[in-house]
């Protein structure tokens, strides 16, 4: 025996082993540990090569004035990436909780392989040289892939192995921020991991397991230090609430500008291309800004922890802007504007890495104009600065990703900032309210959504997206050719039980439908056999059906033309088979059970 074989029979008989000796609910929980410390090795090692690169590139630098080496760093990041991305990884790794939603919607919960380290490389080099993105979706995407993956090795089935997705991006979040709370309430709201007994458990094991790691690594504080000054009154809720509504608005902003930059990358093929104008842009931006250089986290500690207009002042240091604090408003509401065309020119440009960092960078900066745009004008009470930066973050995270809940406890756990956990509520809840009047997917599913291809808790829509086409497609209709005479056509009806005909030219492409009742007055007249032909009382189907079409759009076919059953074709037109209501019911009960089985 070799040594292929040998390794096979081995891996056989330790499948065999663990079917014997250990349950399927008991192995779950044994695999949602393995899946916490995977990903939060996984996270540490990442923060581990942003910190490294980000100290050696920065560490020299004079504050007092501006750095030429700001236009250089990002673009060798987004250079390096790039190179990384086509000649190792080959394949597109960028948008990492789209691609989680994708998979569990569209792919059985099914994530590549290379997707447990390619995304901890790529975004590594690009944050550490500078890319104004975050880390934290590449950590997601990492450790749902872990889960995906490891889910396989033990043929678990598409079930489990959505739960190990939901497993692996709490675990995610749970290590790098210490959240375990906002990890599990992270899967619930963004991933849409529907809450059972049968899945809390795993996802609770794989939040607290992924957060002790890192609790030993890195210590037990906070990942922000906050000491609450002020305490949180009643008389700044209206405050609160204005700020939530602030957030929505610049959460939309963030998504909408975010969606449309992106789009223009889109429109240009050539890799070096689009890394001139990313590299550009973005160099250009962190030059004039130096605050965009990378996650954003040293002025968020910054706007939490300073007191006075002088701490303030030094979120300026390395600009142009350096020692002119009569413009720090100006100077911040220019990142704010500027923040979602350094973080598209990022990607864009070829670039990887997410919009977690990013969101909670915007929500501090947003937070701190507001209350100190109100203090400097005197526009009502007194609003500590340091308290409202904190709150905005929360309003960010809950509006462009659609998570109040997220927002919430993220925060608080983040910043130990519990004793705001009213004003935390107030905040997330109005921006939340604000950004779904105008935009109602978050930032990751709204090009899903368009698709029609995103998993959402409605249980009905989550179903027929978890259905194809493909799947219900009914191929043993006998075709017939419009040259056919009736008698032809009635032989072709004797070796057959079905009443419809696609009529289909050389091509294969689809012409008509011939209807059995509608020739059954004429179908056993023996002297009109030869004096019609099948184009003469072929008709047109009520609708067609795309192979692609998503069973929504199929359902509403269904319910505009009222038919029983509707023709497939593919994109030129060529006949695939028939999809029938029976069919699609009989397959939506399967689904229903095992999508909704604990």
């Amino acid at each position: 025996m070799n040594m292929t074989d040998y390794r096979a029979s081995l891996y056989h008989r330790v499948l065999r082993w663990r079917e014997e000796h250990i349950s399927e609910k008991r192995f779950i929980l044994i695999l949602s540990f393995l899946v916490g410390i995977f990903t939060a090795l996984a996270a540490w090692v990442l923060k581990w090569i942003i910190h490294l690169i980000e100290t050696f590139l920065t560490e020299n630098f004079d504050v007092t004035q501006a750095n030429g080496l700001y236009l250089l760093y990002p673009v060798v990041g987004i250079f390096l990436t790039g190179l990384f991305v086509r000649y190792i990884v080959r394949d597109d790794i960028s948008h990492g909780v789209t691609k989680i939603l994708y998979a569990i919607s569209r792919r059985q919960a099914r994530i590549k392989r290379h997707n447990v380290w390619s995304s901890v490389v790529a975004s590594g080099i690009t944050i550490g040289f500078g890319g104004s993105v975050g880390a934290e979706a590449p950590i997601v995407l990492t450790g749902s892939a872990i889960g995906s993956n490891l889910g396989r090795v033990f043929h678990m089935e598409h079930k489990t192995l959505m739960l190990l997705v939901g497993c692996g991006a709490a675990g995610a979040v749970a290590g790098i921020f210490k959240a375990p709370i906002a990890g599990l309430v992270f899967t619930l709201e963004v991933l849409m991991i529907d809450l059972t007994m049968a899945s809390l458990l795993p996802l609770l094991i794989s939040c607290v397991t992924a957060a002790t790691f890192s609790y030993i690594t890195t210590g037990t504080e906070a990942m922000f230090n906050f000491h609450l000054d002020n305490p949180f009154v009643i008389e700044r809720i209206p405050y609160a609430i204005l700020l939530g509504i602030a957030c929505g608005l610049v959460s939309l902003y963030f998504t909408r500008a975010m969606d449309h930059v992106e789009d223009i990358f889109r429109r240009y093929s050539n890799p070096y291309v689009k890394l001139a104008i990313g590299g550009v842009m973005l160099s250009v931006l962190i030059f004039l800004f130096p605050p965009l250089y990378g996650e954003g986290y040293t002025t968020i500690n910054l706007l939490l922890n300073g007191t006075t207009l002088a701490d303030w002042e030094s979120v300026m240091d390395n600009s142009l802007f350096y020692g002119h604090g009569n413009l720090l408003l100006l100077y911040l509401l220019l990142i704010v504007l500027f923040k979602v065309f350094a973080s598209s020119a990022t990607n864009g440009g070829g670039g990887c890495g997410g919009i977690f960092a990013p969101s909670l960078f915007l929500g501090c900066i947003t937070g701190f104009i507001f209350a100190r745009f109100c203090n400097q004008f005197d526009l009502g009470p007194y609003i500590p600065e340091k308290n409202f930066a904190l709150l905005g973050m929360a309003g960010l995270m809950s509006g462009v990703m659609h998570a109040p809940l997220t927002g919430i406890f993220l925060i608080a756990e983040l910043t130990g900032g519990y004793d705001l956990f009213l004003a935390l509520m107030i905040v997330s809840v109005s921006a939340y309210l604000t950004i779904i009047v105008f935009e109602p997917h978050s930032i990751y599913s709204m090009r899903l959504a368009k698709r029609g291809e995103l998993l959402t808790h409605h249980k009905d829509k989550a179903v027929l997206t978890l259905m194809n086409v493909e799947n219900v497609v009914e191929t043993d209709f006998a075709r017939v050719s419009p040259e056919m005479d009736l008698g032809q056509m009635v032989q072709m009806i004797s070796k057959t039980n079905r009443n419809l005909f696609p009529v289909v030219d050389g091509k294969g492409v689809l012409l008509g439908i011939v209807r059995l009742d509608d020739i059954r007055n004429i179908m056993f007249r023996q002297e009109l056999y030869h004096r019609f032909k099948v184009e003469t009382f072929m008709v047109s189907p009520p609708a067609r059906v795309l192979i692609n079409d998503s069973m929504d759009i199929v359902m509403r076919k269904f319910d505009d033309t009222k038919a029983w059953n509707l023709p497939v074709v593919d994109e030129g037109g060529r006949y695939m088979g028939f999809i029938s209501k029976s069919k699609i019911f009989n397959n939506y009960r399967q689904v229903l059970v095992e999508f909704s089985a604990e």
